[in-house]
């Protein structure tokens, strides 16, 4: 006859509700949290997702390149949104993005990708970012 013996319960910490981003970058991709991604990002409130750029591509030809335009889902609820603009800074963000950042009382710091991931590592939980990937 055997007898069983229950073990206590493990608790498991509370996730802290900003998560810190182990972050890297290479021309096309980059690591966020351990996580590579090969399409351009948004961190919102710590969470990670595609940039979904459909929307802005009709202003393509205006820029040479898909724009950050108003018509995508930014995430404005943060004080500061940081806007990762590529290898090389040639992402475009469209003037209307500006002044909505602004009329909203958003800091918007536009910088090169690298740089940004930099930002974002050392960033409280009241910034949000948009990574480009590539240019």
């Amino acid at each position: 006859m055997s007898t069983h013996v229950e073990s206590p319960s493990v608790r498991m910490p509370k996730r802290p509700t900003r998560k810190k981003h182990r972050a890297g970058f290479a021309f096309g991709s980059l690591v966020l949290g351990g996580r590579t991604y090969e399409h351009d990002v948004v961190v919102s409130a710590g969470r990670v997702r595609k940039r979904k750029k459909r929307p802005s591509k009709r202003y393509r030809d205006w820029f040479g390149h898909t724009p950050l335009s108003m018509d995508e889902d930014i995430p404005w609820d943060c004080e500061r949104l940081i806007v990762g603009t590529g290898a090389y800074g040639a992402l475009p963000v469209m003037v209307e993005v500006k002044r909505e950042a602004h009329r909203r009382g958003v800091e918007l710091v536009m910088m090169p990708t690298p740089r940004a991931i930099d930002e974002l590592e050392k960033a409280g939980p009241s910034t949000n970012a948009i990574l480009h990937v590539t240019c």
